[in-house]
């Protein structure tokens, strides 16, 4: 039919087809959607004006490259992010649990729920929903209020937020070696020069932190002290009682990361920094992705004095509040006695997968160095041997059906050795894990 020509009636298109009336409806209603008929009201539906053809000349966006100079970017998170999984392979990459771990029923019944209260559509505070505040304090420290609370969109919106509020641009910021890639990624993007300090066994070095802080006058630390992710490494007990300290004698903030408090394999975790913080020195960032669904975007920042007043103050510039449903979901969801039986169930599931995964590595490829059998959080970090490369590795792997992450993308500077980080919650189950070891042996080998 040529672009003006009126369709046939429905009644006819409905006898000449020989389907129902609804059938002949949802069919127009599809071609309207894509653009290819119009309807008009008492009139009839007609073919829509033909689109002009561009040719096969693809459009030229090269002047792009010159507007967009000047601004840091590191793509190397989101192109690694955005590569597709293998057909039938297995994820040991990510950051995310299996959908199998998830807390899904109790996540729809809290959203059913939060959807039946009668101001669920309305704006929500700039600060979040005060009761959300008050849980998020509450499970915090005992001497913190909603006011000292920031609800945010996620862990990674709260991190962008908080490196473009606390230091300007072109400033140094310090990072535990290595660490979060997103929080290298969200730093950049801040115009912030990330410097390494290094780690051992009992997480960062205070000696090297100070000596940082002398050298770059950072005013700003970024750290994962509760099962650091890549690492799993926990800040001992000692470095605990100090690394405050060492900032506040540098005028400097703590960004301390907990986005694992919830992901401990059967222990519990030690107390928030922030909860022995007499200087309003530490901002403590947590959220509920982690431990919940990657699609629960609900995080909190808690800090005190003037850093929050100018966090609020620039919600406003970001995007004024994250959405009320999805706030009164979250509160549903930590409000019932299903939260806490997922987080006993979650804690066994992920001790039993770390310790599958370990034990395959053992058996599989014994010259792979496990840093450590980590107590919480969801990975496992691998030395490889002398003159491997992990890019490759993490290629080879790929090719045979299993996903991993590189390790040099978790290094603010140059690695000192080639690493891997293996995720054991993003895989179906234990078994998954298993054939996973024996896959990388394969991809090892070249078979």
């Amino acid at each position: 039919m040529a672009p003006g020509d009126r369709l046939p009636s429905s009644r006819e298109l409905t006898e000449e087809h020989r389907v129902g009336p609804a059938t002949v409806s949802r069919a127009i209603a599809m071609l309207a959607a894509e653009g290819l008929v119009v309807a008009r009201p008492g009139s009839g539906t007609f073919v829509a004006p033909r689109r002009r053809a561009s040719g096969n000349e693809a459009a030229d966006t090269s002047w792009q490259a010159v507007a967009l100079a000047g601004r840091d970017y590191d793509p190397a998170n989101a192109v690694e992010a955005a590569q597709p999984l293998p057909a039938q392979g297995i994820t040991m990459s990510g950051g995310y649990l299996h959908q199998s771990l998830q807390p899904t029923r109790a996540l729809s019944a809290a959203l059913t729920r939060a959807a039946r209260r009668p101001d669920a559509w309305h704006r929500a505070p700039a600060a979040g929903l005060e009761s959300l505040r008050e849980i998020f304090a509450r499970q915090t420290g005992p001497d913190l209020t909603p006011q000292d609370v920031l609800i945010t969109g996620g862990g990674q919106s709260g991190l962008s937020l908080l490196f473009r509020a606390i230091v300007a641009p072109g400033s140094p910021v310090l990072m535990e070696s290595p660490t979060y890639p997103g929080a290298l990624t969200a730093a950049r993007a801040a115009g912030l020069r990330p410097v390494p300090v290094p780690m051992d066994d009992e997480g960062v070095r205070l000696d090297l932190l100070a000596d940082a802080f002398a050298m770059t006058g950072a005013r700003l630390l970024y750290c994962q002290p509760t099962f650091h992710n890549p690492t799993g490494t926990v800040l001992s007990a000692e470095r605990r009682a100090r690394i405050g300290d060492v900032a506040h004698a540098a005028g400097a903030f703590v960004i301390e990361d907990d986005f694992a408090r919830h992901l401990g394999h059967g222990r519990p975790a030690p107390p928030p920094l922030v909860g022995g913080d007499r200087h309003g020195t530490v901002v403590h960032l947590t959220s509920l992705t982690k431990p919940a669904s990657p699609s629960l975007r609900i995080g909190a920042i808690i800090a005190r004095g003037p850093v929050m007043r100018r966090l609020r103050s620039m919600r406003y510039v970001d995007d004024f509040f994250v959405a009320r449903p999805l706030q009164e979901a979250a509160v549903e969801l930590l409000s019932t006695s299903a939260w806490d039986r997922h987080l006993q169930a979650l804690s066994t599931s992920l001790f039993e997968r770390c310790a599958v995964l370990a034990d395959s590595l053992a058996r599989e490829l014994p010259e792979w160095q496990l840093a450590r059998l980590p107590a919480g959080g969801l990975h496992l970090w691998i030395r490889l041997p002398p003159g491997s490369d992990d890019s490759i590795a993490a290629d080879a792997a790929r090719a045979h059906g299993v996903t991993v992450n590189a390790g040099h993308r978790f290094f603010p500077a140059e690695p000192p050795a080639a690493h891997l980080r293996l995720s054991f919650a993003a895989a179906a189950n234990p078994a998954e894990l298993a054939e996973g070891a024996r896959l990388l042996r394969s991809s090892r080998d070249g078979t």
